[in-house]
């Protein structure tokens, strides 16, 4: 959902749109469960279920349930005959429900709270029901086709709170509902406001990213050079220290050091490898981190805490400018998060899409 939060927010409670939702995916499915798509009256469509594979089927659904107000399970796959037919032609399958959202009404302010939500950086558990139980088709049905037609019943939305007591209280809270988990935008720490983090700002606020950028030196720290960026004027060391104890740096936080230079890295580096963070990453050349490495243990870092440190940082792409440079770190960020090889995917075998987890599935 956050991927079309900025344009659905403007959708909701003041007009009627349907909302299409994965809720199962099967063999090599491009998008994970929990991914959106809405349609609107006028034929403006926010969104995408499959990267182009069953957009133009779940489109003519959602104008029908727009017009009957029914909510539609269908199920998409490749088809036996002809790999290009409605479908996907990876080979994956995938059901979707659609439903309809109106001007007026719960759903409507249930996703308006989901929204708000998401805009205060909470975790929240948003709950679609479906049409009908024993909807799942066999896994050798790989045919496209239309599931199931129900009638619409209300969304629901849960903090982590909620979710706790409804869990606690009522044991039929899984039924008939598949509910999608979204998590906090996760944080990327960049400590160095030089030519480099610009362009890493960027690249990573692109990949969903909530990114600050901490400087001491309030010359090169500014807003000018970082915008639509967290700037952060402080000594790196202390700010982060503190973002630590008020419990903001998670094990999704991204740390990436881009100072280079021993009196910055060292007493960062001796918080950041201390920190829940991931990921902790330093720029410089493999001499500057040889002598960054025994500043480290002269300064009382053990080694199990410095071999935390992913530098020199970034994959081998023979990457040379700050752009590439940035290209190269996020690679590494996402091959560590979404445990890849970062082997060419023309040189291995197996699935290309690897599972994402939804903490609740349909029951």
């Amino acid at each position: 959902m956050r991927d079309i939060a900025d344009e659905l927010r403007t959708w909701v409670g003041s007009e009627t749109f349907a909302l299409a939702m994965v809720v199962r995916t099967w063999k090599s499915s491009p998008r994970p469960a929990g991914t959106m798509m809405a349609v609107n009256k006028r034929g403006e469509v926010l969104g995408s279920l499959s990267g182009g594979c069953v957009e133009g089927a779940v489109y003519e659904l959602a104008r029908e349930v727009m017009t009957d107000g029914k909510t539609r399970m269908a199920h998409y796959g490749v088809g036996a005959d002809d790999a290009f037919a409605v479908g996907l032609s990876c080979g994956g399958q995938l059901d979707v429900v659609i439903t309809c959202v109106g001007d007026q009404g719960t759903n409507a302010e249930v996703l308006g709270r989901s929204l708000d939500l998401l805009d205060e950086d909470r975790a929240l558990t948003l709950g679609i029901p479906l049409p009908t139980s024993g909807i799942w088709p066999a896994d050798t049905n790989e045919e496209g086709g239309l599931t199931a037609v129900g009638t619409a019943t209300n969304f629901s939305v849960f903090t982590d709170l909620e979710l706790h007591r409804c869990q606690s209280e009522s044991s039929e809270f899984l039924s008939e509902v598949f509910y999608v988990r979204e998590e906090p935008r996760p944080r990327f720490l960049v400590f160095g406001a030089i030519d480099y983090a610009q362009s890493l700002a960027e690249a990573a606020a692109f990949c969903g990213y909530e990114v600050t950028v901490c400087d001491a030196r309030p010359v090169f720290a500014t807003a000018a050079r970082f915008p639509a960026t967290n700037v952060v004027v402080e000594w790196p060391h202390r700010y982060l220290a503190r973002q630590i104890a008020e419990g903001r740096v998670h094990r999704s936080t991204v740390i990436a050091v881009l100072t280079h230079d021993m009196k910055f890295d060292v007493p960062l580096l001796k918080v950041a490898l201390r920190s829940p963070a991931e990921y902790v990453g330093a720029l410089g050349s493999r001499r500057t981190h040889t002598v960054r490495v025994e500043s480290l243990k002269e300064a009382g870092v053990p080694g199990e805490l410095i071999r935390r440190l992913h530098a020199p940082i970034g994959l081998d792409l023979g990457a040379e400018t700050p752009q590439e440079t940035a290209i190269s770190i996020m690679s590494e960020v996402i091959q560590l998060k979404r445990q890849g090889t970062g082997d060419p995917l023309s040189a291995i075998d197996g699935a290309i899409h690897r599972p994402v987890g939804v903490e609740y599935a349909a029951v």
